[in-house]
């Protein structure tokens, strides 16, 4: 039998395993491993309004200060991580305000990164959480 749930670290509860939510789950332990991101630094599903619009980023990712650094966007493994998956992204952005976006579907990540000059560009490799804390807003 096929496990219906899983256990969120962020939220603190178990959750529905949907294919979005697995992708999550792969990517909580990618944050922490591979960037060490501690999880008391992160929260998933985190919602908020864009004018009279309701938005929930998968997640986002804190600073020392407790100012959000990073938004990450998680797909189904099967959708194309194209230009309406960061359109998307960028959105929850405009409220935000990070330094860093993830766009993943556990087969491919892209990470953008804010430009000094203004705007965001791709980036090959994954920033440290120090690195990202640079981008916090004092």
């Amino acid at each position: 039998m096929e496990k219906s749930t899983v256990w969120d670290p962020l939220r603190k509860k178990e959750v529905a395993l949907t294919p979005e939510e697995d992708v999550r789950q792969w990517f909580i332990i990618q944050l922490e491993e591979m960037m060490g991101v501690p999880r008391h630094m992160m929260m998933s599903e985190v919602g908020f309004t864009l004018g009279d619009k309701r938005l929930r980023a998968d997640i986002v990712i804190y600073g020392r200060n407790a100012s959000p650094v990073a938004v990450v966007e998680c797909k189904r493994p099967e959708t194309a991580l194209d230009r309406s998956v960061l359109d998307q992204v960028v959105g929850y952005n405009m409220v935000l305000d990070v330094g860093f976006i993830f766009i993943t579907n556990g087969h491919r990540t892209c990470v953008c990164m804010r430009k000094p000059e203004g705007g965001y560009g791709f980036v090959r490799s994954l920033p440290s959480y120090d690195e990202m804390c640079k981008y916090e807003k004092k």
